[in-house]
């Protein structure tokens, strides 16, 4: 008998990239991207399995030789949602974490904790992980999101924009929505059936798409930033804040 899982990981992989290409199998201080990025989520205690979820032979052949478990999937999903989703139906699990490929600095506490959430909360359907910017360049920045949340922890908006808007310039806090999900098992499915969202496209954010169909995503706070590569100068970033963490 299988043992039971409660939380399993899978990080899409997906070979093309417009503004780097074939960004996953760059290689930062000696390793590929993907490697980094699987290494780097393998450290995390709440998951029970972790997969890579490879759109081309070539993904997958880097996956199999850094040890990692791994699945082909279609070249014809649209979105990494999609790509889980397929990764993931036959596998019998309660909560999926969507970590994402480029993202070898997400601390494994952070996807730790939001495994938890949604264990600890059963009614969670969707959450997600946001963290405070003090960085003011980064306020403006349209490649990093913002996300404002309700009382209880619950995403109001998520945008490229400046939010909230500081009108009268009393030092509001903003906070940067990391790209890290976890979803049901049940609502993964119906997320991936809802369709695109006027806002979601707009923007250009998957998860509006859930906000725009009344569908709540929690977000929890981590103090640990992360860097996304998805262009040379992120690869340079990340490779340099790589090399000093492992220098010291």
């Amino acid at each position: 008998m299988n043992p039971e899982i409660n939380v399993i990981g899978v990080i899409p992989a997906r070979y093309a990239s417009t503004r780097l290409p074939y960004k996953l199998l760059r290689k930062i201080c000696g390793k590929s991207l993907l490697q980094r990025t699987w290494e780097n989520a393998s450290g995390c205690h709440a998951l029970d399995e972790l997969i890579i979820a490879c759109d081309h032979q070539a993904l997958y052949e880097e996956a199999r030789k850094i040890g990692a478990k791994a699945v082909l999937t279609s070249l014809d999903h649209t979105s990494g949602t999609d790509r889980i989703a397929e990764a993931v139906s036959d596998i019998d699990a309660k909560i999926i974490i969507n970590i994402q490929a480029d993202e070898p600095l997400m601390h494994p506490s952070a996807i730790d904790s939001l495994a938890q959430e949604m264990l600890l909360h059963p009614d969670l359907a969707m959450a997600t992980v946001k963290t405070r910017i003090n960085d003011t360049v980064q306020i403006n920045d349209p490649a990093v999101v913002k996300v404002v949340c309700d009382c209880s922890g619950f995403a109001l908006y998520f945008s490229r924009c400046p939010i909230p808007y500081d009108r009268d310039k009393k030092g509001s806090s903003y906070y940067k929505h990391l790209g890290l999900y976890a979803y049901t098992k049940d609502f993964l499915y119906t997320f991936k059936n809802l369709p695109p969202s006027k806002l979601e496209e707009t923007e250009k954010l998957e998860q509006l798409r859930a906000l725009e169909a009344g569908c709540p995503i929690k977000v929890i706070e981590t103090r640990f930033d992360s860097w996304g590569v998805d262009t040379q100068e992120d690869l340079s970033r990340v490779e340099k804040i790589l090399a000093e963490k492992e220098n010291s």
